[in-house]
């Protein structure tokens, strides 16, 4: 029985240091590819739920390097670069978009907020991310001729607005919105949907389920790839940590899309 007893303790002990200290910290880069004459050849990577705390620039560093490692022509941000609901919970955001200024591709960086960055005050963040050439799409859209690219404002901390968001858009829209559960109102010419927020489960036990997803829809757009009414969306299981600072069976992520 003492056996048993130690044993189970150290399944546990094993669990915490695994979920705590190493899996949050691994970065996987997740691809996709994407039918789409138009845009053939062009690669968009995404990154969304940064929850960077005061602690971890070495893991901002890193996130970024990653991302310029996969040579995009486009980086779109899906919210949440500040951590927790108080100051003292995140890195300040002037020092988040000041190493966010280090990312580099073709067509730019765009974002939208996430809640966690409503609660912590969306317009200090939109101000120190546009500050550092990062441009926040707030229900706007920007239009490259080729493509164009549009951002929701989030559900929780805003108020998303599709049609305002849309407005003049031209070709190949490509959306960003922070939360997935947008995704039933979004109109089928728009060719791509990207979110975030629920982290993939953040915690997966195998035969459990995962740990919260805080969506209406449950499970049906917690993670990858979604086709819906001619609609296609890509969910990033996130590269950070909220409500516990753990991650199980659900690795951060930095997803890459290429067009072929």
């Amino acid at each position: 029985m003492k056996i048993f007893s130690y044993a189970i303790i150290l399944l546990f002990i094993i669990f915490a240091i695994w979920a705590i200290f190493i899996e949050p910290y691994i970065l996987k880069i997740t691809k996709y590819v994407v039918e789409n004459k138009d845009l053939s050849g062009m690669r968009i990577v995404f990154a969304s739920d940064f929850h960077i705390k005061p602690y971890e620039r070495g893991r901002l560093s890193k996130i970024i390097s990653e991302i310029n490692n996969q040579k995009p022509d486009l980086i779109l941000l899906g919210g949440d670069y500040v951590s927790g609901h108080k100051p003292t919970m995140t890195m300040r955001s002037n020092k988040i978009a000041a190493e966010l200024n280090n990312l580099k591709s073709k067509y730019g960086v765009y974002a939208v907020m996430g809640n966690h960055d409503g609660w912590q005050g969306k317009y200090q963040i939109i101000k120190d991310l546009e500050q550092n050439g990062i441009t926040v799409l707030e229900n706007a859209n920007k239009d490259f001729g080729l493509f164009t690219v549009a951002g929701v404002e989030d559900i929780q901390t805003g108020n998303p607005n599709v049609e305002k968001a849309l407005l003049g858009a031209g070709k190949n829209i490509i959306l960003l919105t922070h939360n997935p559960d947008i995704f039933p109102q979004i109109p089928e010419n728009v060719t791509l949907v990207l979110a975030g927020h629920l982290h993939g489960g953040q915690v997966n036990i195998p035969g459990r389920g995962n740990f919260i997803i805080p969506s209406k829809y449950g499970k049906k757009y917690l993670y990858g790839e979604v086709k819906e009414h001619n609609k296609t969306l890509f969910t990033s299981k996130g590269l950070g940590t909220s409500i516990l600072p753990i991650r199980f069976n659900c690795p951060p992520e930095i997803v890459v899309i290429d067009f072929k």
